[in-house]
């Protein structure tokens, strides 16, 4: 079976793009999959342009080959755009080869271990981050609703983040949300690489009493190494890896045990191929997955069945109930029920794209937020 054509869809969801990306077969098979890197999608879809002469004529069922010819193929090792490109092109072709064989692509995996897959929402704060009133009634609701998880992210002041001041809100944002929705509700609190050492030290430790399912990306990713710092100053259970490219990037988390949790980008990190090398490096480490997962419904499907077949498995990202987001674009979206994502039973991903649907919204031109501190200098959102 060969590979005929390589088609980058970026669309327009409402507040950002998504960028799905369809491989074709000349056996009429075609899959689809979806890129990460949000607000740099012109730049992967020139990857995906490089990409398409080293694919035409090629046999679409031999991932692992095609995998390396894309990630080594350069010359220079892929990183970030180039593996976004990569995640989309690796995911439809497993929904290709799923497809093929007439299986849900966990049965490729070596079939379910578990028969549903829990995962958290993003709860919405106030403009006002001393307010907690606003954050404790959206997870009052989360939970009326059956989700076992609430998550939200470490508080700014409008476009101003100043460390000291979104610690002492986020400890009592999360000692608020506690005492509101007692010890049955998992919390998650995203820190989102704004914090240096110190701080993300002081902010872990005064969350201990709390008992957070995770503390996520406590620091930024350039240099891991900071997590040997971190680690044995808190014991709060850590989570890391979201903007990581490739196996070789989680390779001190994972064999040094700085983390709890890994936040791999299915959409980033290279697809299926390379996610499910770093989930059995985990699972040798006791390190379980909570796959970072803020796209669109693509990304949803896939993460779906990847989870379905790990064993170290944690809990998944889901910003919002499938079937909420592009449901003209994205067919036979996974069900969500009373928290958690149910088994698929059609072939490949399990759901349909439809190419006409996704032009009817057109790229935009947009960018991600920007912070900054209060003496003016950029600090990451």
């Amino acid at each position: 079976m060969k590979i005929t054509g390589i088609e980058a869809y970026p669309v327009w969801g409402g507040h950002r793009n998504f960028l799905f990306v369809v491989v074709d077969t000349d056996e009429g098979i075609s899959g689809v999959g979806e890129a990460g890197i949000t607000g740099r999608e012109l730049a992967v879809i020139s990857a995906i342009d490089h990409f398409r002469p080293l694919l035409i004529g090629q046999d679409a069922m031999r991932t692992e080959h095609l995998w390396q010819v894309l990630f080594r193929g350069g010359f220079f090792p892929a990183q970030r755009i180039l593996t976004a490109a990569i995640s989309a092109i690796d995911i439809a072709l497993w929904d290709i080869k799923g497809k093929a064989l007439g299986v849900p692509i966990y049965q490729l995996f070596g079939g379910r271990v578990r028969d549903r897959v829990v995962c958290y929402p993003h709860n919405q704060l106030s403009g006002d981050a001393d307010d907690v009133a606003p954050l404790v009634e959206s997870c009052r609701q989360t939970a009326a609703e059956g989700w076992k998880f609430v998550r939200w992210g470490l508080p700014q002041q409008g476009e101003i983040l100043e460390p000291a001041r979104a610690v002492r809100a986020a400890i009592r944002q999360m000692q608020a949300v506690r005492e509101a929705l007692g010890d049955e509700i998992e919390i998650t609190l995203d820190v989102h690489t704004r914090l240096d050492l110190p701080d993300a030290v002081w902010l872990c430790q005064e969350l201990e009493p709390f008992h957070p399912y995770f503390i996520e990306d406590p620091l930024r990713s350039e240099n891991p190494d900071s997590f040997k710092t971190l680690r044995p100053r808190t014991r709060v259970p850590l989570a890391a890896g979201e903007q990581f490219s490739s196996k070789w990037e989680f390779r001190q988390l994972i064999e040094e045990e700085w983390i709890d949790y890994a936040r791999i980008d299915l959409c980033i990190i290279g697809g299926f191929t390379e996610a499910r090398k770093i989930a059995g490096w985990c699972e040798t480490h006791y390190i379980k997955l909570a796959l970072h997962n803020p796209l669109g419904p693509v990304s949803t499907a896939a993460c779906l069945q990847l989870n379905l077949a790990t064993p170290n498995f944690g809990v998944q990202e889901q910003p919002a109930r499938p079937g909420t987001v592009l449901t003209d674009v994205v067919l036979d979206q996974p069900e969500w029920q009373d928290g958690y994502l149910l088994p698929p039973e059609r072939p490949g991903l399990g759901i349909e794209f439809d190419r006409e649907a996704a032009k009817r919204y057109p790229f935009r031109q947009a960018e991600l937020p920007q912070l900054r501190r209060l003496d003016g200098s950029f600090t990451n959102w």
